[in-house]
């Protein structure tokens, strides 16, 4: 079933051309600002109109005449300089609906009629660092965009991209060595080696935070020592070079991060799983026929004994080319390295028609300039390659969020605080339920609100983290949203204890009796469903998914209270149990297949 929306611009188009003569008129139809004036306004005719020069008024009126709707809306109006409203038919709404109930998989949503193999980039996170949430946006951002791709019928394939190869670890490789203890274990994590038996490993089952620490106190020593700071270059050359005790220690170092970010992966909802992860050092063989490559084809140039790409249209703050920097004068390769070497692999190897990189905005030059390398070495076309940009998080002073110590906020305390939050909450309201379901209602509820707050954000803005508005009852929020759901499926439990098989009465229903003016309202924003999952996806914009919604919700409200349901009579009882059906099913997927957050049948 396609959108209203798709059916109304493809008419709307014809008619356009009908009208001009041109074959190449295209409509945009959006949904009405104000109910009064209608439930579509199609907009395009004042800048045809003053591209053909003619009187815009006059040009919507000759196309209304040339457009047949009749199978959809009521007839359409023309208003003010050449602006048309379009009114949907009840019985219109009363068919998509019932055709909706039938479908409880896909509500109605076409499967891509090309359906693409898509590469999505995204988390990312550090060796030898918690996440922090700096990492939320990019790992719940990207989750959402995998969801609604793979929804839509594409193949999708997630990539964490995480940093373990560069300087950065031989001082990792190095500080496992130096203050790790040892002893012999049996643990084998699935994403590392088995160390040989003849060798005394270091311990798998270090600390992530004991191991951050160990991190940055080499750090501090190597800017203090000579000494350390010869003995974590000798490391990083013995890494880079295949020195298998220091490979050893690495992989340790990497076995701690990845077991540490899996418990958030799984947390949130299971982001992730290990065939997804992959390292930097997966390209390291790489880089060296990428500058190869470059170089031969004379799109990378030495500047000062690195060897760089200028891509045309840089310029640093002198005007100057701006380079991008592929290979350092003491033969070091760079991520902008990795990031071609990984890019050329997702096309070649993974046969990617797209790829998005989920980050911060503050990376855009980055990617702005990768792109246009990749596209100057015929690696990738522009329109195939991506950069889903997102703001920070800030605290409730307008500032990054940190703790009180300075620091970044750790991710896994982030989402703790959360759930604790959220059990408050629960024993509040609701102090007789069991625990086991307590806690149960709590991490949804809590994980759930972190996510929500994120995603009802506009992604490419900066927001204000609070838990108070966060988890608050009221308002555009996730608990508001699972309380919505938990509310509708309590009617269906009310009903049974009444003796009402709302199954059996809904299944008769052939054509809703949508009489109300709540009822067609909320039969109305039900149809737009797919309409809020094509915008979503379109923009990768999760807040245009919670936005419909939220509204849904809203919606849903105003019915319950002007339309009784279970005391209504049998000729409008199944179709309000319909609507509370599709309701909730709507809701349920919105929230659980899309956002990946979790419902619960009971607040």
């Amino acid at each position: 079933m396609k959108s209203v929306i798709d059916i109304l611009e493809k008419k709307i188009s014809a008619a356009m051309a009908a009208a001009t003569g041109r074959s190449c008129c295209k409509a945009q139809v959006c949904p009405a600002t104000d109910p009064k004036f209608g439930d579509y306004q199609a907009n395009g005719v004042m800048a045809l109109a003053k591209e053909i020069k003619t009187d815009p008024r006059k040009l919507a009126e000759e196309m209304v005449k040339n457009l047949d709707v009749s199978d959809i809306c009521e007839e359409a109006e023309v208003a003010g300089p050449g602006f048309i409203n379009l009114r949907l038919k009840p019985d219109f709404v009363a068919r998509t609906l019932f055709d909706i109930s039938k479908d409880k998989e896909r509500f109605g949503v076409e499967r891509a009629a090309m359906p693409q193999t898509v590469v999505v980039d995204f988390s990312g996170p550090n060796i030898a660092k918690q996440m922090h949430v700096g990492h939320l946006r990019s790992t719940i951002i990207g989750d959402c965009i995998c969801r609604l791709l793979e929804f839509e019928g594409h193949t999708v394939i997630r990539q964490n991209h995480i940093g373990d190869w560069g300087l950065q670890m031989g001082m990792v490789a190095y500080a496992v060595n130096k203050y790790a203890y040892r002893k012999e274990t049996d643990e084998e994590f699935p994403w590392v080696e088995k160390p040989s038996e003849d060798v005394e490993w270091p311990t798998q089952d270090l600390d992530l935070d004991v191991l951050e620490g160990y991190y940055k106190k080499v750090t501090e020593l190597a800017e203090e020592d000579t000494k350390v700071a010869e003995a974590v270059r000798k490391s990083t050359v013995d890494l880079q070079s295949g020195d298998r005790w220091t490979i050893g220690n690495w992989k340790i170092a990497k076995e701690t991060t990845l077991k540490a970010c899996f418990e958030i992966y799984r947390l949130l909802g299971g982001i992730f799983e290990i065939k997804d992860v992959r390292e930097e050092s997966f390209y390291k063989d790489m880089l060296p026929d990428v500058v190869a490559e470059l170089k031969k084809e004379s799109i990378a140039v030495e500047s000062d004994g690195a060897i760089c790409v200028f891509p045309e249209g840089f310029k640093n703050k002198e005007g100057e080319p701006l380079p991008f920097i592929i290979q350092k004068s003491d033969g070091a390769y760079l991520y902008a390295t990795t990031d071609l070497a990984a890019l050329r692999y997702r096309v070649d190897k993974l046969k990617a028609d797209k790829i998005i990189y989920v980050t911060d905005a503050r990376q855009s030059l980055h990617f702005q300039m990768l792109f246009k390398v990749a596209d100057m070495a015929g690696w990738a076309k522009p329109d195939t390659l991506i950069h889903v940009a997102f703001g920070s998080v800030l605290g409730e002073n307008g500032r990054p969020l940190k703790t009180r110590e300075g620091e970044n906020v750790k991710l896994r305390d982030l989402l703790t605080e959360a759930v604790e939050c959220a059990k408050a909450i629960v024993e509040e309201k609701n102090p007789d339920l069991p625990l086991a379901k307590k806690e149960e209602i709590a991490k949804a509820v809590g994980i759930g609100a972190v996510k929500y707050a994120d995603f009802s954000n506009n992604r490419t803005s900066d927001y204000v983290f609070s838990f108070d508005k966060m988890l608050a009852m009221d308002g555009n929020t996730a608990p508001y949203m699972q309380y919505a759901y938990a509310r509708i499926k309590s009617i269906e439990r009310k009903g049974k204890d009444r003796g009402i098989d709302a199954e059996a009465e809904r299944s008769k229903v052939e054509k809703a009796n949508l009489t109300e003016p709540a009822e067609l309202d909320l039969a109305k924003h039900l149809v737009r469903y797919v309409e809020a999952i094509g915008a979503a996806v379109a923009d990768y914009r999760p807040n245009y998914l919670t936005a419909y919604l939220y509204e849904l919700a809203q919606k849903f409200s105003a019915f319950y209270t002007n339309c009784p349901v279970l005391d209504a009579g049998p000729d409008k009882r199944p179709t309000r149990l319909l609507l509370c059906d599709l309701t909730a099913m709507t809701i349920e997927h919105g929230l659980s297949e899309l956002l990946g957050i979790e419902v619960v049948e009971q607040m």
